[in-house]
């Protein structure tokens, strides 16, 4: 696996970031998927997800962590990692799941998504994990070609409601 660019840095959220965590949440979200749906549904998926509430619980719940990449102070996206019964499937046992890598568009290609993989799998190989998992969207190509070039393959299929929209995502998994 290729090093990422030596002047990125993550880690760990702290409460008091949480109107950040959204920001780049919800506009990262809306930036990558808007084209392909449509507002109606867009405008209720990121109210529902991304909603000061819902990152505040998330934060909250000892089973859930978020980190950020960072540059020179400045915060250009994170992952979220769920553990335990926080994970969206439980078909694949002692794993973490990756529920979100999340770079702001024109910082993409510069490390930090690889960064910030390479932090979910230290947390869990520390944590004796034996395979991570993730699930995306199976018309992202971009993210499942950034997926499959770092060690995960299609292990199977679930389904991904945005607002009324019923989509397929693929479960992708590492072994580690």
């Amino acid at each position: 696996m290729p090093k990422p660019n030596a002047h990125i840095t993550v880690r760990k959220v702290r409460p008091d970031e949480l109107q950040i965590l959204q920001i780049i949440g919800s506009s990262t979200f809306e930036a990558t998927y808007g084209a392909l749906n449509t507002e109606e549904n867009m405008r209720q998926y990121l109210a529902e997800h991304f909603c000061m509430e819902a990152i505040k619980t998330s934060f909250e719940n000892p089973e859930e962590e978020f980190y950020f990449a960072e540059n020179s102070g400045h915060i250009i996206g994170y992952v979220k990692l769920n553990h335990g019964s926080a994970q969206t499937e439980d078909k694949f046992p002692n794993t973490l799941e990756i529920e979100r890598i999340y770079v702001i568009a024109e910082h993409q290609r510069k490390g930090y998504g690889l960064a910030l993989l390479e932090e979910a799998i230290g947390i869990a190989s520390k944590k004796g994990y034996k395979s991570i998992w993730l699930g995306v969207w199976d018309r992202n190509a971009k993210a499942i070609n950034f997926y499959e070039k770092n060690g995960f393959s299609i292990a199977g299929i679930h389904p991904f409601v945005l607002g009324t929209d019923p989509q397929r995502d693929y479960l992708m998994k590492l072994e580690l």
